[in-house]
């Protein structure tokens, strides 16, 4: 079980390694964003960002997701299927932008509100909101490019070129972003042209480096079969982002965009437990498709699953219990109550990673039909929250929804995946997690300082206590504490390792690799 827990860790580690460095950055230039932004402003780009992402999902049509299902599948040509899938998809982001170009008015209205901003910020703002609009509409072109032609990388295993394109294209973003807010004061506009100016020139490049493998002209009948298996995941795909956009909509029409700033900015805070989701997310289904044998890889995934709970809860008290100190650091006066969602958004992540386990458990047994009622349902429960809890709550109301409506769409999916594929989950490893993470996050709020040095060691101290409680707890197997002492004898233990790369690959379950799950990826822009 160790080999497939390190090689998780290994190829979630390459393919993460952008998205840490790129969060990284972004999260070092908050002090300044939030100085040169007002949070309307902010709340207006990160809203119509999400906007791009959740009709980048629909233009797509399933069209990677096919891709990555069958560029490996007999009887299939690989390089036709990646010809004819980029030939639609460029079809397909092409027309849906010419069609919302014109529509650029309305969907400023109905997405951005100026409702208890000051009338000299409100008139601003109504003056470009379209302009922003048609600046998101040329971005739904660009990410919608560039995440196809990052895939290709991946399709091809090159790590090492898609760490490197990706970090250059968020230096780049970045650099273009710091030079248009700081520099020209383009406020909201700025970030948005930021990221997608420099994105246009990356699949600008990317294209003329895949050239000899892509085309304009489709395959209609291989086209019609890539159809038939993505478009029944984009309505799950997007019904689950949805989660992530609807609450933003209706803060903004409930509260003003300065609280949907406000909760952006927790939001990006949270990156610190989505690092970790990510590279599980890119690295988890190569890994469970690859476990051939089904009993094998009911105990994998148990073991798997109560290891990266154990992580993530690692870091979401962590994020919990310095929240206020994190958000008094690296950001502006304004826009300190931010801290108040942070917590309750990296719970929901860690959820929606979850969430991720039961799909590609689905994936597994073929019926993916289960996969869209779950986050159909979840969504219907996000939308009713927020409109119950914003109100009087605020972006705390909307935390709490989302961490509500990711408990829905994971028990739905545990008992549809129970039926199909029952795996034997460690439940009582997974409640010692569990009440601890509690306890420790009660103690802190309840009972320790909320602002300076002492209340900060005090929290940090308690934070630290994590492990030593799950260990104290009995939550460590017997091999788990062997592999703990040899932590403390680094030679045995590089030389475990060198003793496994020995062995035939089968011994480590090192099987080729394949790709059957794709979902959004964000890391191009600050």
């Amino acid at each position: 079980m160790s080999g497939y827990l390190r090689r998780l860790a290994t190829t979630g580690a390459a393919y993460t390694a952008a998205s840490v460095l790129s969060k990284l950055i972004a999260v070092a230039l908050l002090p300044l964003y939030t100085r040169f932004l007002t949070p309307a402003d902010y709340g207006a780009a990160e809203v119509l960002f999400a906007a791009a992402v959740a009709a980048s999902i629909v233009i797509r049509f399933g069209t990677i997701e096919a891709l990555l299902r069958f560029y490996y599948k007999d009887g299939e040509d690989p390089s036709e299927v990646l010809r004819s899938s980029f030939a639609a998809l460029f079809w397909f982001s092409t027309l849906a932008a010419l069609l919302l170009l014109p529509l650029a008015g309305p969907i400023s209205e109905a997405l951005l509100s100026t409702d208890g901003l000051d009338p000299a910020e409100a008139r601003a703002l109504n003056e470009e909101a379209a302009g922003l609009v048609r600046i998101s509409v040329g971005g739904l072109w660009v990410l919608t490019l560039f995440e196809f032609l990052l895939t290709i990388f991946r399709l091809e295993e090159r790590a090492r070129a898609y760490f490197t394109t990706t970090m250059l294209s968020v230096l780049a973003a970045i650099g273009l972003t710091v030079v248009l807010v700081v520099g020209d004061d383009e406020g909201a506009r700025g970030l948005l042209l930021g990221s997608y100016a420099s994105g246009f020139a990356f699949v600008v490049a990317l294209i003329f480096v895949h050239r000899r493998r892509l085309s304009l002209f489709f395959d209609r009948a291989l086209l019609r079969r890539l159809l038939r298996f993505g478009l029944p995941t984009m309505p799950a795909e997007l019904s689950l982002y949805l989660l992530n956009f609807v609450d933003r909509i209706i803060i903004v029409r409930t509260l003003g965009l300065a609280e949907a700033g406000l909760y952006s900015l927790a939001v990006k805070f949270a990156q610190g437990v989505n690092v970790l989701v990510r590279g599980f997310q890119l690295a988890w289904p190569p890994l469970a498709y690859s476990i051939r044998d089904d009993d094998e890889a009911r105990r994998a995934y148990a073991a798997i699953v109560t290891w990266f709970v154990a992580a993530c809860a690692f870091v979401v008290v962590g994020m919990w219990l310095l929240s206020r100190w994190i958000v008094r650091t690296l950001a502006a006066p304004e826009f300190f109550d931010s801290y108040e969602a942070i917590g309750l958004i990296a719970t929901g992540v860690t959820l929606y990673a979850l969430y991720m386990v039961l799909l590609v458990i689905l994936g597994r047994t073929g019926r993916t039909e289960f996969n869209f009622p779950a986050t159909a349902a979840a969504l219907v429960a996000n939308v009713a929250l927020n409109l119950l809890l914003v109100p009087p709550l605020g972006i705390v109301g909307a935390g709490l929804a989302l961490v509500a409506s990711y408990v829905v769409v994971v028990g739905l999916m545990y008992v549809f995946t129970q039926r199909l594929f029952p795996v034997p989950y460690e439940w009582g490893r997974l409640g010692r997690i569990l009440l601890l993470s509690a306890a420790l996050v009660g103690l802190g709020e309840l009972l320790l300082p909320t602002e300076g040095a002492p209340g900060l060691i005090a929290r940090v101290l308690v934070w630290l206590a994590y492990p030593f409680a799950l260990l104290l707890a009995r939550f460590f197997t017997d091999e788990e504490r062997g592999w703990l002492a040899l932590l403390r004898r680094p030679r045995e233990l590089v030389g475990r390792y060198r003793a496994a790369a020995e062995r035939p690959a089968a011994v480590e379950g090192r099987i080729p690799e394949t790709y059957e799950a794709e979902m959004r990826d964000e890391d191009s822009r600050p």
